[in-house]
């Protein structure tokens, strides 16, 4: 059985403010076959997202001449609750790709890591319900009227989903926290304008998992002429041990491009990109739709 792809880059963002390295910046991963086809590693640490997007373009280059397929896997949604565009009266027929356009023209994240994503936030807030919701999380010095740094109010019936089905189904955070801890938002609102560069550069090679390719298992087949598959990732799911000397970050890469690694080897990575049985088919519609899913997460 052929393997779909020849590399797994996994992608470990941060919406740091200013150049960091080290625990809590951007990690990269890179599991590929050597000349030999074994599986090795390499992971590189860029202080910047502009200097990630250099990294990046540079492997996807290098494959690209390799004519050698990638699945590029990153850490943060790829999608918003469902509702999300209707809420803001985003035009276009997929809602999915009407945020990102809508994204990539209010947000600014400059060379040095200075970025206005929670200038962004409130202003998606004031837009939507004229307060402090659904975004929020901020430090106190950059509170406003429709940001604050902590949660005002829960979502009511009315409200937009405060998660996406596959958060509900992994159990992870909301897209809604900008900042603290755990939170997901930010690099969210920073890091869709930077997929979205990846693959306007790239052209119709570069195919956004689940949006363009549907919400099923894949095969070659489906493959042919496709560089790069790109796709949410959730490293906590994978029981990720530091090596001597290794951040948890770094850790956390390499096992989750090693997992994807050895379904592809096995024959299992297709299945991966399907729902699975008794997902119902309204949520795989959201999902293909706008609020995009998991990889390797069962509903």
């Amino acid at each position: 059985m052929s393997r779909l792809f020849n590399a797994y880059v996994i992608v470990d963002w941060s919406a740091a403010a200013k150049p960091t390295t080290g625990a809590d910046s951007v990690w990269i991963g890179v599991m590929k076959r050597d000349v030999r086809f074994r599986l090795t590693f390499e992971a590189f640490n860029p202080a910047t997202r502009a200097e990630a997007e250099k990294r990046l373009t540079a492997l996807l280059d290098d494959f690209r001449k390799r004519s050698e397929r990638a699945l590029l896997g990153f850490d943060f949604p790829l999608g918003f609750p469902r509702g999300f565009a209707g809420a803001l009266n985003l035009p276009g027929e997929a809602p999915w790709r009407a945020a990102w356009d809508q994204l990539d023209r209010m947000v600014k994240d400059k060379p040095d890591n200075t970025n206005n994503r929670f200038g962004v936030g409130s202003e998606i807030n004031r837009r939507m319900t004229g307060g402090p919701f659904p975004f929020w999380g901020c430090p106190p010095k950059d509170a406003l009227t429709t940001l604050q740094p902590k949660r005002t109010r829960e979502h009511g019936p009315d409200d937009l989903p405060e998660f996406r089905h596959a958060d509900a189904a992994a159990k992870a955070a909301s897209i809604w926290k900008l900042y603290y801890n755990g939170s997901v938002g930010g690099q969210a609102l920073l890091g869709i304008p930077f997929v979205r560069r990846l693959q306007a550069a790239r052209g119709p090679g570069f195919r956004i998992w689940p949006f363009e390719t549907g919400f099923r298992n894949l095969s070659e087949a489906d493959l042919a002429g496709v560089e790069v598959v790109a796709a949410e990732v959730y490293p906590s799911l994978h029981k990720a041990q530091p090596g001597p000397g290794e951040v948890k970050d770094l850790a956390q890469v390499r096992v989750t491009a090693e997992h994807f690694a050895k379904l592809d080897e096995a024959g299992k990575l297709g299945a991966v990109f399907g729902p699975g049985n008794g997902l119902a088919p309204e949520i795989v519609a959201d999902a293909e739709r706008e609020e995009g899913w998991i990889l390797g997460v069962e509903g």
